[in-house]
């Protein structure tokens, strides 16, 4: 599913192979494998299906409760890849995790929720807002234990994406991943927002930033890589859209990337992310229209607003059951 000079989405760039049912939908081949009891590299179809998923810090809660629907329905293994960016990376890790009920819960959690991953007073003092190292090291070590070894060990391939801190181009950690430090420094990566969370994380040799500067929803770079079906999890409704960053954003961030040495890159990044998510929004709106062989699932308009730094357990909860009963009405 490339995407022309033009920006029309074709049949012809759909990376569809010669042999199969090339008008299946993405449920009916994930239901196809489910019942065949398929695993990634062990397939009996030609496809690649690729689960995308959203960011947007604690609102991925409404992501998570999709997910949890995926893993009652038995579907997990029907992918062979996951993309997904910032808190969506989290629960994209989660979901190809040992423990991805649990786990994918925890946004909710009054233990997590007390770990001060989200402390205004620890920015009052000059730290971060948002403290992923505290997160991944701390959090997914001792309050919710995340099995890194079985993610990295999981058939179906997983692609946190990041911003690149030099550039301002999106890139695909999964290369990076080799092990399970590389997996946290990429978990944190993906979700490193300027100034809120901190300098930017090395990985590889590069400094990265969120990868909401560049895809919020990477569908198009799972289409890119190879993806022939797309399932894409929204955590936006259809009338949230993003925001041009205002004037003192961008001279606080002007600021944030001189202090940290990234790139002019990153920052037009930043002042542009909005455009970069209408055409997003576009491109995915034309071929959900264009072929059942992508389908995105938004949160309903009862969903609660989760703002991308709630700490209300309450309200996060109530996310994840609306995530959780989208998802279950998109498969029927």
């Amino acid at each position: 599913m490339t995407e022309e000079p033009g920006g029309t989405v074709t049949q012809a760039d759909r990376h569809v192979p010669a042999t199969g049912d090339a008008d299946a939908s993405v449920v009916t081949v994930l239901r196809r494998r489910r019942e065949d009891g398929s695993r990634a590299g062990e397939r009996r179809d030609p496809w690649r299906v690729a689960l995308v998923i959203e960011g947007g810090g604690s609102r991925s809660a409404v992501s998570a409760g999709m997910a949890l629907t995926l893993v009652r329905e038995g579907l997990v293994d029907a992918f062979d890849a996951v993309y997904a960016t910032s808190g969506g990376a989290l629960n994209g890790a989660w979901l190809l995790s040992s423990t991805p009920d649990s786990g994918l819960r925890s946004w909710a959690y009054p233990d997590v929720l007390a770990a001060r991953v989200i402390d205004p007073w620890r920015a009052a003092r000059g730290g971060p807002l948002v403290d992923m190292r505290r997160l991944v090291e701390h959090v997914y070590a001792h309050v919710t234990p995340m099995d890194f070894d079985a993610i990295l060990a999981h058939p179906t391939s997983f692609h946190p994406i990041a911003t690149d801190a030099q550039t301002g181009d999106a890139v695909d950690l999964h290369p990076h991943l080799t092990d399970a430090e590389a997996l946290r420094d990429g978990l944190r990566a993906s979700g490193c927002l300027p100034w809120l969370a901190g300098p930017p994380v090395l990985l590889g040799g590069r400094s990265y930033l969120d990868g909401g500067l560049t895809h919020g929803v990477p569908a198009r770079l799972a289409a890119q890589g190879g993806a022939t079906h797309l399932l894409v999890l929204r955590t936006k409704r259809a009338d949230d859209l993003t925001r041009a960053a205002s004037r003192v954003e961008r001279a606080v961030l002007r600021r944030y990337y001189r202090r940290h040495g990234a790139g002019a890159g990153a920052g037009r990044a930043h002042a542009v992310r909005h455009l970069a998510a209408l055409e997003e929004e576009r491109w995915l709106e034309q071929a959900c229209a264009e072929s059942d062989t992508v389908r995105q699932v938004r949160p309903g308009h009862r969903t609660p607003a989760v703002s991308r730094l709630s700490r209300d357990s309450d309200l996060i909860a109530k996310a994840i059951r609306a995530g959780a009963a989208a998802m279950a009405e998109a498969l029927g």
